[in-house]
């Protein structure tokens, strides 16, 4: 019987301890409280799931879009025929997109030559350019030179020759090889 009054004593205490424990957190919380505060919770936690589902959209959006924002200019605009210096017309016509763009720009930019199928002539040979994928080299590199004298971070801008590869008209004709030479510059991916 003694060992049963012991058990009810300690059965006793925990009921009492469990009761006060109960009082205790029931004064500091009340139970409409704690509800609001986990509702609250949940709303938090799902606004939190939806807005990074919103910004996983949005990097998949930016990663289809590179290489996508291209501004083509015709080289007939940027140099004189069999040249890779640039005109002041074609230094006013890149200032500008400049201008535009290095105040905001955190992405590298691509500045691709292009040249019509017409052979190198003897004048440019005789200068070392040898085909046009060299003269499309440097005229790409000398309007990348410009940009960065323009304001643009030298890190973010890279240049590539393509020569008469990927044209975007026929050679067949004068107004074709026009549109063939080309500087393209495109966003090419964000800064690592």
């Amino acid at each position: 019987m003694r060992a049963i009054a012991g058990a009810t004593k300690t059965k006793g205490g925990l009921i009492v301890a469990s009761v006060m424990m109960t009082s205790i957190l029931a004064g500091c919380v009340s139970r409409s409280d704690y509800d609001a505060l986990k509702s609250q919770n949940e709303q938090l936690q799902q606004q939190v799931a939806t807005q990074q589902q919103q910004l996983a959209q949005a990097n998949a959006q930016v990663s289809r879009l590179q290489g996508a924002i291209k501004y083509t200019v015709n080289s007939d605009l940027l140099f004189a025929p069999g040249s890779w210096t640039m005109s002041s017309r074609g230094k006013g016509i890149i200032a500008g997109f400049a201008k535009k763009l290095a105040p905001t720009m955190q992405n590298k930019l691509l500045v691709s030559g292009f040249t019509d199928n017409a052979p190198i002539g003897p004048a440019l040979a005789a200068q070392g350019v040898t085909s046009n994928e060299i003269l499309s080299q440097k005229r790409a590199d000398a309007v990348m030179q410009f940009l960065i004298s323009q304001g643009l971070s030298p890190e973010l801008v890279t240049a590539k020759g393509f020569g008469d590869a990927h044209p975007v008209a026929s050679n067949a004709t004068a107004a074709g090889r026009a549109k063939n030479r080309r500087v393209e510059l495109s966003i090419a991916g964000p800064a690592s």
